[in-house]
Formats: C-alpha cells, sequence, structure tokens
C-alpha cells in the first residue's frame, strides 16, 4: 500500500508539474512572436513527452501488479529465500543462486509468462533493473497472448 501512495503522490507532482510547464508554454505562444511562438511550442512538447512516460509506466505497473495478483492466486509467486547481510542487503552469492533457477526454469519453458514473471523478479533481486523491465515486459506479453520478440 505504501508504495502505491508513493506513486500516486509522485505522479501528482509530475502531472502538476506537467501543466505548469505547459501553462507557461501557452504564454510564451499567446506572446506572439516568431521567437517566443517557437519556445513556446518547444516547452509544450515536454510535458507531452512526460505525460506519455507516465501513462505507460503506470500501465506497465498495473500489468506487472495483475500478473503478481493472479501468479499469487495461483500460489506461484516465487518465495523470498534469498540470505541478507546483517545490514539487510541481499547476499549477492544467493542472489547468484536463485538467479540460476530461474533463468534455468525459463529456459525449459520459454513460453510460460510464469518463468518469466518470476526470472524479472530475479533480476530485480540482482539489482539488474534494464533486465528485470524486459523480462516482465516479456512476461506481459506472453500473459496477453501477444507476439514476442526474440
Amino acid at each position: 500500500m505504501r508504495a502505491k501512495l508513493s506513486y500516486a503522490v509522485t505522479a501528482a507532482v509530475l502531472v502538476f508539474y506537467f501543466l505548469l510547464v505547459g501553462s507557461r508554454g501557452v504564454m510564451l505562444i499567446q506572446a506572439g512572436t516568431l521567437l517566443t511562438v517557437t519556445l513556446g511550442v518547444a516547452v509544450l512538447i515536454l510535458p507531452v513527452i512526460g505525460l506519455w512516460f507516465l501513462w505507460k509506466n503506470t500501465q506497465f505497473v498495473r500489468r506487472a501488479n495483475a500478473l503478481a495478483a493472479e501468479l499469487d492466486a495461483e500460489g506461484g509467486l516465487p518465495v523470498d529465500e534469498l540470505k541478507r547481510m546483517p545490514s539487510g542487503r541481499i547476499d549477492r552469492d544467493s542472489a547468484d543462486e536463485v538467479f540460476a533457477r530461474r533463468r534455468a526454469e525459463t529456459e525449459a519453458a520459454p513460453d510460460d509468462w510464469r518463468t518469466w514473471f518470476r526470472l524479472a523478479v530475479a533480476y530485480h533481486d540482482a539489482r539488474d533493473t534494464p533486465r528485470a523491465r524486459k523480462a516482465m515486459q516479456r512476461a506481459i506479453a506472453l500473459h496477453d497472448g501477444k507476439p514476442v520478440q526474440a
């Protein structure tokens, strides 16, 4: 729940910022000179890109959470079996061991979204966020029945 609240607050702050920047872009356009209109259009592009990125990220999070809920209902969520250091950080050797098992599981069933979901969690635990995101995107695509690029 805390993560959802944090995400909602961050999204609200970003939307406020985009509206603020957008209003400045409109003000520049209303000035009517070639330079201010050009700058105004350029300023308006930034909130559009930001809103698009926020929307895509929100869709990704919702889909990943839906998969997690479905996998939880099936009893297939990965169990946290990682060893931790006294500081609470994940032990690297433990993460590598779990990752190796998840990768082998995914190689054995490459068309199963569940294995890709668990692999994404293993990547996340190993602090490899870009690969975790790609694995989760693949899990989402497989779940939705969309073609997956190799």
